[in-house]
């Protein structure tokens, strides 16, 4: 099977010539680092060797809970926010028939997202949705008090305890949590649910390749299997022993600093594929909560194509050069669809009479490329052979992989979102959450003087 390629020449070509080779000393540095668990964030590093360490008779057990699940349920709601769920999301978009919402699959349950907001209107729908239905619950939280996911699972598995009742609500209710410790693994333990362990040593945005992303993929239906031997082949096309110039991974990270030190500060993640989507969601939290502390960070950012380029693209082509882009090109669609010629051709479309659409998305594809880097935006095109799971796992690791050489490169910690506390510290001190005496008297003082 071919894998994942990697074409930076439409991207290096705006760096000094020799620019992308100099950053090898950078990269291997990294990479030893990242192996030898010298790197800042070293408690995290659990994700590097995932792939090599998963067993079958692991991936035994996700397949045969997920086959307990999707026999017994309608529905499966994954309830969780940023790594807990953009991971599973993005793999089961990207595999998914695009009107799944539409259509009455009885061979599959429909797979809900929640946990990820606070938005009541949702959660009232979202309750409203399932009443009468035979649903279940993954709830993947390694603390089990984080505010969207817990609020979320009280709702839900109150709701359920009262449609299935207790006994049957606990052989549909599965946790994926902290091993030891926190409020969801005291509730699993108590209640008696299947559950699963985050692994310390694994960041939520890295876990995609854990029962975090594992077992909602496989309650979908799809072959985490394949996915697991994807992101396997990856680990050893990416390892540290691999020639700089034909690591894929050690290239991409070269690159992209290479622009971010000439002053490309933007990056956008570019699909042709409605369906990666939410890939590009995952992909902006992988970078942006990795590299973006200290003053320091490529902004990720994303378009659909070509949909975005009838709102973005003229920002993209003529706008502030401070953008590059990396394109992610599906090279064979899983249907095929013929243009059908038209008598009177109205909208002057015949010449298309014959051919594939994925044709034409191709030569859109091939067209904005030119015109961008014509506008002064680098581009690099990472080409997918086809959306399937194996090639979804290659893609995974290699950004992943891609991910901690690029921080350490940048010199940050690429495991850790300190940032992330602050607006939880505000939002507890604004609700008067026990504890939070002091600052909620401070926080009020200020808003005071705000007004």
């Amino acid at each position: 099977m071919k894998n994942i390629s990697l074409d930076i020449t439409k991207a290096s070509c705006f760096l000094k010539e020799g620019a992308v080779a100099a950053f090898e000393p950078c990269v291997k540095a990294a990479q030893e680092s990242l192996e030898n668990g010298t790197c800042p964030g070293n408690d995290f590093l659990g994700w590097l060797h995932l792939p090599s360490s998963i067993t079958p008779a692991f991936l035994d057990e996700i397949e045969a809970t997920a086959k307990v699940l999707r026999e017994n349920c309608e529905a499966i709601v994954v309830a969780g926010i940023g790594g807990s769920y953009l991971g599973a999301r993005a793999v089961i978009e990207a595999l998914s028939n695009s009107f799944n919402w539409l259509i009455q699959d009885k061979n599959n349950p429909t797979i809900l997202f929640a946990g990820n907001n606070i938005g009541e209107d949702y959660l009232f729908e979202l309750t409203e949705y399932l009443k009468g239905k035979k649903f279940g619950v993954i709830n993947i939280s390694k603390s089990g008090t984080t505010t969207e996911t817990a609020l979320t699972f009280r709702l839900l598995k109150k709701q359920c305890e009262a449609q299935r009742g207790k006994e049957e609500a606990k052989k549909v209710i599965v946790a994926v949590t902290d091993a030891k410790r926190g409020a969801a693994r005291t509730c699993a333990d108590k209640e008696g649910y299947k559950s699963f362990i985050i692994p310390d040593n694994v960041g939520g945005r890295f876990s995609v390749l854990t029962p975090v992303g594992l077992l909602p993929i496989a309650c979908a239906g799809f072959d985490v299997k394949a996915l697991v031997a994807g992101a396997q082949e990856m680990e050893k096309a990416c390892g540290k022993d691999v020639p700089f110039e034909q690591n894929l991974a050690a290239q991409y990270a070269a690159v992209r600093n290479g622009l971010y030190q000439s002053g490309k500060k933007i990056e956008i993640m570019v699909n042709y594929q409605p369906k990666l989507h939410f890939f590009s969601e995952w992909w902006k939290q992988l970078y942006g909560e990795s590299e973006g502390k200290d003053g320091k960070g490529i902004f990720p950012a994303s378009v659909d194509f070509t949909t975005d380029l009838h709102s973005m693209g003229q920002w993209i082509q003529e706008g502030e050069r401070t953008i590059f882009e990396t394109v992610i090109s599906v090279e064979k669609p899983e249907k095929k669809l013929l243009f059908p010629e038209d008598e009177e051709n109205l909208d002057g479309l015949n010449f298309l009479a014959g051919k594939r659409v994925d044709e034409v998305n191709k030569m859109a594809e091939l067209g904005t490329r030119l015109a961008h880097v014509d506008g002064g935006v680098p581009n690099m095109r990472i080409c997918v052979p086809q959306l399937n799971e194996y090639y979804i796992g290659q893609l995974i690791y290699f950004f992943e992989i891609a991910c901690g050489i690029s921080g350490n490169i940048l010199q940050v910690n690429p495991f850790n979102q300190p940032g992330v506390e602050a607006y939880k510290k505000n939002m507890f001190a604004l609700l008067e959450k026990p504890g939070y005496e002091a600052e909620t008297k401070a926080i009020k003082e200020r808003l005071n003087k705000e007004k």
